[in-house]
């Protein structure tokens, strides 16, 4: 028999070992295998699953990673509800690193990546609102509950990676109205409305972007150790949050196909 999990946490760097006590699942996905093992234990009475986006080996970079695997995967163990947390450039001088940021929106500049269940067909799926409202209400308190400051709102811009951008990228989303800039946010946000999902990124500022500051350009060790030295933190957040998700949804997500049937059956 299948393990079953009603939330989950796709974690990023230095997030691999969220959970205490889990146990171990391989899932097998019409899509291939997911990034590695899915881990499984129980968060204030609730079963999570978590599933380390890179794995735990980062073998993954951010344009190989088997987005619909992953997000299939979590589905088929009963997962409804997933929180995204994930390493971030700020594109505003004023959030710098340490930062927390639940954001609202989401601008897609990724290019070649397999983003939608829907291979065939003319199907169209509600994305005006990338994130779960109740999701972000959970994790905004969450943070103000341990004293963690957290923007609330701010339109995350993926890149397709695994390069950093060149300062005049930077200088043009922040521009176009960017507050973050990261590698991993799309297709993730949109595969997990096409499986009716709530999906809810918290975003950690590490760096200033290359065109921030003049002289100055990101690294990935800056990335890492900025990302390790806030971890315990976002990992309290994270806990938290997990505990107060509603165990009853009310919001959109779960009505986003409107009656939009999935190309393959989950099991």
């Amino acid at each position: 028999m299948r393990a079953a999990a009603e939330l989950a946490v796709i974690g990023g760097s230095g997030l691999y070992s969220l959970l205490d006590g889990a146990s171990e699942h391989e899932v097998e996905t019409p899509y291939g295998p997911p990034s590695d093992r899915i881990t499984i234990a129980e968060v204030g009475g609730r079963q999570v699953a978590f599933l380390p986006r890179h794995g735990r080996d980062h073998r993954h970079p951010p344009h190989l990673i088997p987005y619909r695997a992953n997000l299939w995967a979590l589905r088929s163990l009963g997962v409804r509800q997933v929180l995204a947390p994930c390493a971030v450039g700020s594109l505003r001088p004023e959030f710098g690193p340490g930062t927390f940021v639940v954001p609202d929106q989401l601008v897609d500049r990724t290019s070649g990546r397999p983003q939608t269940y829907y291979d065939t067909g003319a199907v169209h799926v509600p994305f005006a609102d990338p994130y779960c409202p109740n999701g972000r209400r959970t994790l905004l308190a969450a943070a103000a509950g341990r004293e963690v400051s957290a923007v609330d709102g701010g339109t995350v811009v993926v890149v397709e990676g695994p390069r950093f951008s060149t300062r005049a990228e930077s200088r043009w989303y922040a521009s176009l109205g960017g507050t973050v800039v990261n590698m991993t946010g799309h297709p993730e946000a949109v595969l997990a409305r096409e499986l009716e999902l709530c999906y809810t990124s918290i975003a950690l500022v590490t760096d200033l972007d290359a065109g921030l500051v003049a002289g100055e350009s990101v690294t990935q060790a800056e990335v890492f150790r900025v990302f390790g030295e806030n971890t315990d933190r976002l990992r309290e957040v994270l806990l938290d949050a997990l505990a107060a998700l509603p165990s009853e949804r009310d919001c959109p997500c779960g009505h986003a196909l409107a009656g939009i049937k999935l190309p393959i059956a989950l099991p």
